[in-house]
């Protein structure tokens, strides 16, 4: 689906951006009038503009917040974070020394902070002991009884930020009586940058002590908490849920397989080019952004060492090893895993069910961005029946 751009890669992202507007996280007019003053492929510009765009949202929300406008400022808030998210985007050819980079991530995550902290129920910002560290997390209540319930636990991807967790999922499940409890694993959002840990293949090192965690907490339900990754975090969820039994429900969004798959792709596409990687980086704002965030996040410099790494990102003589309930979700044109779900699907002996998300119905780009609403209907509907007790 084109949105906004010919270019794949910026009209995915415009799309990701905008699609977040059915949990106050956007609004239309604002992408819109953003996008239009950035051409095809400018990735200066895009940072700029976006950036320009959050610094003006955020003025509103200071303003009504000042002014005593709890409701206003807290929606302006929250849309700047994700503008400023946006604007980060594509900064990642250096960004361990790109000081435009880091203000932009601290104004996501500070505006965030200050959105969420005027919530009906304020969310709880809590530090999860890992190893001999902590990672940063969010717990969002569904009401404040102090019962337990059913409880959602959440990571992203490959890219994905805390700050951006509460609109991909935890404000649809909030809405359906689930707590949620939200972190950033290493080599995601701020674990990356401040702290300097990077992705590991074997995440149920890091979900484990999580659910430690979670269990801790007199409002989660232990025998229904729940597991869902996103993007990548397919892949790593159904790592963790392998080898963690304690998780009552699974759900892949959407399913990966084979990690590695992506960068194989791109290192086949590079071998065909006379000028090899550098020239498909210099034609392709994907592949120019695949590699470079990969560097960063998997703490690798050399890209061909960066492929290699990824080989150990699957599922193949793991999936076996899964006992809970499955829900693998599928994106009808995904341009990142195209097949993937199936291939994990196929792999689970535990009881599953496959969810395939066409394109004429909205839901066929990767994640099923654009279509927050009926992904989470689909997701929290199939978590109602699994996790009754």
């Amino acid at each position: 689906m084109k949105f906004l751009y010919d270019e794949e890669s910026f009209s995915f992202e415009a799309l990701r951006t905008a699609g977040y507007a059915t949990y106050g996280g956007a609004e239309l007019g604002e992408v819109l009038v953003t996008c239009r003053q950035i051409p095809e492929g400018d990735e200066q510009a895009w940072s700029a503009q976006w950036a320009a765009t959050a610094a003006r949202v955020e003025r509103i929300g200071r303003d009504a917040l000042a002014a005593g406008h709890r409701v206003s400022a807290r929606e302006a808030l929250l849309r700047a974070s994700n503008y400023y998210r946006t604007a980060d985007f594509y900064r990642r050819e250096d960004p361990a020394n790109d000081a435009e980079s880091a203000r932009l991530a601290k104004a996501s995550q500070q505006t965030f902070a200050d959105a969420v902290a005027l919530l009906d129920i304020p969310a709880r910002y809590v530090r999860i002991p890992y190893e001999d560290t902590t990672l940063p997390a969010y717990l969002f209540l569904a009401d404040d009884s102090g019962e337990p319930r059913p409880t959602v636990i959440y990571h992203g991807g490959f890219d994905s930020c805390l700050e951006e967790d509460y609109l991909s999922l935890a404000a649809g499940a909030l809405r359906r009586g689930y707590h949620v409890l939200t972190f950033d694993g290493p080599g995601q959002g701020s674990t990356i940058r401040e702290q300097g840990l990077h992705f590991r293949p074997d995440w149920e090192a890091v979900v484990t002590p999580v659910v430690d965690f979670a269990l801790t907490l007199p409002e989660v339900d232990a025998a229904r908490v729940a597991l869902v990754g996103t993007s990548l975090g397919g892949y790593l969820a159904a790592r963790a849920v392998a080898f963690d039994h304690r998780l009552a429900a699974c759900v892949l969004h959407d399913g990966v397989y084979d990690f590695s798959e992506v960068f194989q792709t791109t290192a086949r596409r590079a071998a065909e080019l006379p000028g090899g990687l550098a020239e498909l980086k210099a034609q392709s704002t994907f592949v120019r952004w695949l590699i470079d965030n990969g560097r960063w996040n998997f703490g690798i410099d050399d890209p061909d060492e960066l492929i290699k790494a990824t080989q150990s990102y699957t599922m193949a003589g793991i999936a076996d090893r899964i006992t809970c309930p499955m829900l693998v979700l599928e994106a009808e044109v995904d341009q990142f895993f195209d097949g993937q779900p199936q291939r994990i699907f196929d792999a689970l002996t535990s009881p599953k069910k496959l969810i395939r998300f066409r394109e004429d119905e909205g839901g066929g780009e990767h994640c099923h961005e654009g279509a927050m609403a009926l992904f989470h209907q689909c997701t929290f509907d199939w978590l109602d029946t699994v996790l009754v007790v």
